[in-house]
């Protein structure tokens, strides 16, 4: 090194040091007089003309300004050599050496960042009139309007739960900022303003170096790319990142269009920072400067998405002096609501949420606030989860039709889920909703075994159907519900907490059972089947007793009778320790029926059963579901069950749901109106009480649902008595989560003393 910097530069070298790069080697060349910056790169033609462009950008920057790197000549006058080192070709280069210190290696106060945006500011105006064709004709995957062309990265990042976050930016940016590309101002950028490529003297910036990141591209790409990189390792990084914003816009006003893409520009940057780290410590796991940026951006991008995309452009609306984005009051879209719909479809809550976007186990309400939720079951891998929107996408754009034609989606899907089953469950019939599943699994009962009565749970739901009704306690026997019918036999709900036997050692189970075995036997006819949920949702997360199912299980098939388990809400891995509810009381029942988190929200439901009871069920009618079963409905099913694998949830589920009910198991010993913890998962249920008794208290449920909804936490009320806390959150849900609810229901209860 030290033969070529003298052959080309005539240099007497007193200290050459090395120093950290990315894909190229830096040097720091220590003279009598002087400090070089010598940089050596792999050739590529490509790579040549692209320095080649930079000195020239350089070369206009530094023209009577001392705050830029100056490309110094060879001594033959040339800014760019090519030279062979152990027969492999580099392109060389000097340029002059800036004093300061390093942002990254100080203290940050405001003042450095206001001199920050005001000198990126001024940069930018000097390079609006420069025009260089060679940095206009880059394509550069660093460049955020390409950053598409960072996909090629995302499989290398280790971690399921941080690929989806990562995936689900991209798809946010091709829906929300690529349509925008085009009527964005543009300009020559430096493009990476981070701590590392940023000097500072007495307390401002004086100067920025490394300019291999140079694109044309929109000018807002420049502020982002700072606010990202000087905020990403703050515990409020909206906070900094408004400085640098606000001390910008000073010296460029910043358009209202240009406002709509930072929060997408922002979460682009970190992500294609990881994604590129994460290719870097496959490939090069020594160069530490490659990833030495990970850990806080990933910290940063995990706070970003808690941020609701309209709270953060109002918030930088509001601080460059725009008006904030609102809507229309939401009085008028309820008053819209009810001249379309029956008022028999509810709201929830007594103040009702107006949403606009969700992510994961979050959801942005219009006015850019963001809510945890806690309490919504069907989207159990998360909201918006982008595997499911790209596998969905896909195969919208192939094929959708129904079961009476071949296609290799249905057969692929039904083996999918059916290997989650015992081996005797090996048929699959799919329909629209948990609610014709349990249709249907009737159906399947009375035609299997010619009977024609069901036996149910006290406080059961099967669905809103007029068989589900029939069949659901919980509908049935409401204030205004329809009453038992002749052909339903109702046995009493195994409560172990405020019931007739309370002993949870299996001989509660087993008394419960002997009770409901009676009911069955002094019937006027058999049992065609049982239906039951492993914990009963409605009830009020009530979980059945040891030994329960097994016995009734027993006497319902003894009598000729099937049993089938209703796992709309407890299944996928909902309850932890098992992917379905009926696993954990160690029985296999005859048909199961599923729907609900079964497509993460799509509509679509399932029965599965048995060889035995299918052949029965095909001597009668033929049985056709226009939708169930179709293409598409597949597609998402199928993803469904491929990210409870690739991210691990059910095993998610038992950890989170563990340290949630253990929170809330403490809170029960410090509040006396906390009558019962209990669930399985992230399945649980917290029944409130009169203190020091097991009275129901449904005004204080009530109270604590909606002054959670207060604090954005979402959770639902549910029980005869409309006294037990529900939730069960998208089944990412994580501790920070839990921790954040249960120290938010102690508050409440804290101050309702």
């Amino acid at each position: 090194m030290n033969k070529i910097i003298k052959e080309n530069f005539n240099l007497e070298i007193i200290e050459l040091k090395k120093l950290d790069g990315y894909e190229n080697e830096n040097y720091l060349i220590t003279t009598k007089n002087k400090k070089y910056i010598f940089k050596k790169y792999p050739y590529s033609p490509e790579l040549a003309t692209v320095i080649k462009g930079e000195n020239e950008v350089l070369l206009f920057l530094s023209k009577n300004n001392k705050k830029f790197p100056n490309p110094i000549k060879t001594i033959d006058g040339e800014y760019v050599k090519i030279h062979k080192i152990n027969g492999q070709k580099f392109i060389c280069r000097m340029l002059s050496f800036l004093e300061g210190e390093m942002l990254g290696s100080i203290k940050n106060t405001k003042e450095m960042f206001k001199s920050l945006g005001i000198f990126l500011a001024k940069m930018n105006q000097n390079l609006q009139s420069y025009n260089n064709n060679i940095i206009k004709a880059r394509v550069w995957h660093w460049d955020l309007q390409h950053f598409h062309l960072n996909k090629k990265y995302i499989d290398y990042i280790p971690n399921a739960k941080d690929r989806s976050l990562v995936k689900y930016f991209f798809y946010q940016f091709q829906e929300n900022v690529s349509p925008l590309i085009p009527s964005l101002r543009k300009s020559i950028i430096h493009s990476d303003a981070n701590e590392w490529n940023v000097l500072t003297k007495n307390g401002k910036v004086s100067s920025i170096i490394d300019f291999g990141d140079l694109v044309y591209s929109p000018l807002i790409n420049e502020i982002a790319i700072a606010m990202t990189y000087a905020s990403y390792d703050k515990e409020n990084p909206l906070d900094w990142a408004l400085i640098i914003l606000k001390s910008y816009n000073s010296e460029i006003p910043i358009l209202e269009i240009e406002i709509k893409t930072l929060y997408y520009l922002i979460a682009a940057r970190l992500c294609v920072s990881l994604c590129n780290a994460a290719y870097s410590k496959k490939i090069n796991p020594e160069n530490n400067y490659a990833f030495s940026s990970e850990k806080p951006g990933w910290k940063m991008l995990y706070k970003w998405i808690v941020l609701s995309p309209r709270f953060v452009e109002n918030t930088f609306r509001k601080a460059l002096g725009f008006s904030v984005i609102s809507d229309n009051s939401i009085k008028n879209i309820i008053d819209r609501r009810n001249q379309v719909m029956s008022p028999v479809i509810s709201l929830s809550y007594d103040d009702p949420i107006w949403f606009e976007r969700a992510a994961f186990q979050y959801m942005y309400d219009i006015d850019g606030n963001t809510f945890l939720d806690a309490y919504n079951n069907i989207p159990i891998v998360g909201h918006s989860h982008p595997k499911i929107f790209n596998d969905a996408k896909k195969q919208m754009s192939k094929l959708n039709t129904n079961t009476r034609y071949i296609y290799d989606i249905l057969p692929k899907y039904a083996e999918k889920i059916l290997s989650k089953f015992p081996d005797s469950l090996n048929k699959i019939y799919f329909l629209n909703s948990g609610s014709e599943a349990s249709d249907l699994a009737i159906r399947l009962a009375f035609s299997h075994t010619k009977s024609n009565k069901i036996m149910v749970i006290e406080n059961g739901y099967h669905g809103h159907t007029q068989t589900g009704i029939d069949i659901s306690d919980y509908k049935f026997n409401a204030e205004n519900g329809q009453g038992k019918k002749d052909y339903i036999l109702k046995v009493p709900m195994p409560n172990v907490y405020n019931g007739k036997y309370t002993k949870n050692d299996g001989s509660a189970g087993k008394m419960y059972a002997n009770d409901a075995i009676k009911e069955m036997k002094n019937s006027e006819s058999s049992v065609a089947g049982f239906i039951c949920e492993p914990i009963i949702g409605c009830a009020g997360q009530v979980c059945l007793p040891k030994g329960y199912l097994k016995a009734v299980y027993s006497a319902v098939r003894t009598q000729g009778g099937v049993c089938i388990s209703d796992e709309v809400q407890t299944g996928f891995g909902r309850l932890g320790e098992a992917f379905w509810g009926f696993q954990i009381h160690d029985v296999i029942p005859d048909i199961v029926v599923i729907g609900k988190p079964m497509a993460n929200g799509h509509p679509i439901g399932a029965v599965i059963t048995t060889n035995k009871i299918a052949e029965s069920f095909n001597n009668g009618v033929e049985f056709f579901s226009s939708f169930g079963g179709n293409p598409i409905s597949c597609a998402i099913g199928l993803s469904v069950l491929e990210i409870i694998e690739e991210e691990d949830l059910q095993k998610n589920a038992k950890i989170v749901g563990d340290y949630y009910i253990s929170l809330l198991k403490s809170l029960q010993n410090k509040h006396k109106c906390i009558g019962d913890v209990r669930g399985k998962g992230l399945f649980i249920g917290i029944e409130i009480v009169k203190d020091n008794t097991t009275y129901p208290n449904k005004t204080l449920a009530n109270k604590i649902k909606n002054e959670l909804r207060e604090t954005n936490i979402l959770v639902g009320t549910d029980g005869p008595n409309g006294n037990v806390l529900k939730t069960k959150p998208p089944l990412c849900f994580n501790k920070e989560n839990a921790k954040m609810v249960v120290t938010k229901i102690d508050q409440i209860l804290t101050n309702n003393k």
